[in-house]
């Protein structure tokens, strides 16, 4: 038997909440996610509730940043090639530096 599913108060999670997403939608959920260091489970209550999503600094954090911005990287040579930019680039670009802002000021 696997152990209880209990949220940050203590509170068994009993519930099950299921959704369906396109291919877009999910790769941008799993970026949001690996950036937060969160479980998705827990990033998604979060922003469910309108609770702020504190990114706390760990290496598997940095690890994601470094990743999604070699992807921004790729994305910006493939744009100074005359390809157009789209919205799910400007949303990554903006996610990661909100949260690089929110690091920096852990540092202060």
């Amino acid at each position: 038997m696997s152990a209880k599913n209990l949220d940050s108060k203590g509170r068994f999670r009993a519930q099950t909440i299921g959704f369906r997403v396109s291919p877009e939608e999910d790769k941008q959920i799993n970026i949001a996610v690996s950036l937060s260091g969160l479980t998705k489970q827990d990033y998604i209550v979060k922003r469910l509730l309108y609770r702020d999503v504190v990114v706390q600094g760990n290496p598997r954090v940095y690890k994601a940043l470094k990743n999604r911005l070699a992807e921004v990287l790729d994305e910006l040579h493939r744009i100074e090639n005359g390809s157009p930019v789209d919205d799910e680039l400007l949303d990554t670009i903006r996610l990661i530096t909100n949260t690089l802002d929110g690091m920096k000021g852990e540092d202060t």
